[in-house]
């Protein structure tokens, strides 16, 4: 049975500024991590007002922790010579949650759709490669109740399994906010719902 994959790879911070060259036009490559399509916007914007000559601003980007949705755009360039290119080293790099634009200037020669195409690719493998890359896992929430005389066991539990303890408040009453990896997440949903007069429910992430 295969495993669900339960990590995912992003990057850290935006790329240093890349420049590649070819046959007079200019290709400024650029990698920012993002979350939501309104960061998408915000950095095409700054981007527009950074280089408010340039023709074209190609680009693709890869969202969330399971990979589920991405975009790719030629921005006037040939069908399939830009955005794509681009959107395949999102996919060499194996990230998410990530953005990556390609800037060009033309410099007066057509490069014809194989010379696009690998401009766009070289410039977003240029940027990509300046980012660093972390590791990240998909975790699931719950949230544990128990009265104040189960503290002992609920904490005996977390050091034993490792878990992170995202939020407490401890009262009479306490309430625990647990993070656990997706690949665990059954397993420990169980172990707690066993344990005498401890509640566990899951959270919405």
């Amino acid at each position: 049975m295969e495993l669900e994959k339960d990590t995912y790879k992003t990057i850290l911070k935006p790329s240093e500024e890349v420049l590649f060259k070819e046959k007079g036009s200019k290709f400024f490559g650029y990698a920012f991590p993002v979350s939501s399509e309104e960061d998408v916007k915000e950095h095409l914007e700054n981007l527009k007002k950074q280089h408010h000559t340039a023709r074209h601003f190609c680009y693709a980007w890869q969202l969330g922790k399971s990979y589920e949705s991405y975009r790719a755009n030629d921005d006037g360039e040939p069908s399939n010579s830009a955005g794509m290119p681009i959107y395949g080293q999102l996919q060499s790099f194996d990230v998410t949650n990530a953005l990556v634009v390609v800037v060009r200037y033309f410099g007066g020669t057509k490069l014809g759709v194989g010379g696009l195409i690998q401009a766009y690719k070289t410039t977003a493998q240029m940027a990509l490669e300046t980012c660093k890359i972390v590791e990240r896992t998909i975790n699931e929430t719950f949230l544990l109740k128990f009265e104040y005389p189960e503290m002992n066991t609920v904490m005996r539990i977390i050091k034993d399994e490792d878990l992170n303890l995202v939020n407490q408040k401890m009262e009479l009453s306490c309430e625990f906010e647990i993070a656990v990896r997706k690949k665990d997440a059954e397993r420990i949903f169980e172990l707690f719902e066993n344990t005498y007069k401890v509640a566990i429910k899951r959270l919405e992430n």
